[in-house]
């Protein structure tokens, strides 16, 4: 399986989280998981990449051009396949078309965008794909406080749990994925749940 890691592009954070996804990551590829990334060479990018050279996955990274001049990543080298696109929504379209699974691990802003993107795009039935977000140390506990809250309020409809699992222990996680459970739910069961 092919799987998506959405990440933190950023070193200054604490190194339990690079440990974790590097750790996590080497697994998956022990277990014949591959990956598909934005190409980062730093943060917990850097470390699935790393992860999964040191477990002898395959992995892809996906990253635009304008990278190349304005440095503001520094882009993994030892990719298997390196794909340059134009902008930063046809970097997503690539590797969510290329992912049979996404993580998504702590990160900022850019990593919320994509992980509500393929929660959005699920939902609408647009992909059936399992979405794992790995709750490290906590850090996702007022995410997930967030979207209770929303299904409380009658924004988000309780079904759409099913679109997505938290995991706080990397081998249930993996174990999960490796099943590749798929809730075959449409737009409709969704809205009315």
């Amino acid at each position: 399986m092919r799987i998506c890691v959405f990440g933190a592009a950023s070193d200054e954070i604490d190194s339990k989280y690079i440990t974790a996804v590097e750790n996590m990551c080497e697994n998956l590829a022990k277990k014949g998981h591959n990956l598909v990334f934005g190409a980062g060479a730093c943060g917990l990018m850097g470390a699935a990449a790393r992860g999964f050279k040191k477990g002898g996955g395959n992995i892809i990274g996906v990253i635009p051009e304008f990278f190349k001049e304005t440095h503001i990543e520094t882009i993994y080298t030892e990719c298997d396949e390196l794909i340059y696109t134009e902008s930063m929504r046809e970097r997503k379209a690539v590797m969510e078309e290329k992912a049979d699974a996404f993580i998504i691990v702590p990160g900022g802003i850019g990593t919320f965008e994509e992980m509500f993107e393929v929660l959005t795009l699920k939902q609408l039935d647009r992909h059936n794909k399992p979405i794992v977000i790995y709750n490290i140390d906590g850090y996702y506990d007022g995410m997930e406080t967030l979207l209770e809250h929303a299904v409380k309020e009658g924004f988000i409809k309780e079904n759409c749990h099913y679109l997505y699992q938290y995991f706080k222990n990397s081998d249930e996680l993996i174990d999960y994925i490796g099943k590749n459970i798929q809730y075959n739910f449409s737009v409709k069961d969704l809205k009315n749940g």
